[in-house]
């Protein structure tokens, strides 16, 4: 007896994303491997990507933000006084790293945590030349 293909689950909106609980998705995504690790860098990046994207951050802040975590460390890049610009970007952002830096892999999570910026910034840069490119449509 064969069972009936699943359906996919459907797709989720930028709004539901952009309401993930992002600072949990750190803490569980760096520390734990598996289903913690792909909702990290899956709905978690995107959602983040969402949100810098509502305010206005840059794509490349947040990669120059992911080189700050890589070098100095995520509570180094925590206590920065703006580690991306904006007051309310910042105040998202340093909850994301403060969370990041609870996860206590040292090292290891530091350079998890830098890929996930990594890929924020990736998904940021998509969403910003996809709107340019449809703008001009």
């Amino acid at each position: 007896m064969t069972s009936a293909p699943q359906a996919s689950p459907p797709g989720r909106t930028d709004d539901e994303l952009a309401r993930s609980d992002i600072p949990t998705m750190l803490r569980y995504g760096i520390s734990f491997a598996g289903r913690h690790r792909t909702a990290l860098f899956g709905d978690g990046a995107v959602g983040a990507a969402v949100l810098l994207d509502r305010l206005g951050v840059q794509p490349r802040a947040v990669a120059f933000l992911a080189k700050v975590v890589r070098g100095g460390g995520v509570r180094y890049a925590a206590e920065l006084r703006e580690p991306v610009p904006g007051d309310e970007a910042v105040s998202v952002v340093r909850a994301w790293l403060e969370a990041a830096a609870t996860a206590g892999n040292g090292i290891d999570g530091g350079e998890m945590a830098a890929r996930w910026l990594e890929a924020v910034a990736e998904l940021l840069g998509l969403r910003v030349v996809h709107r340019s490119r449809t703008a001009g449509e």
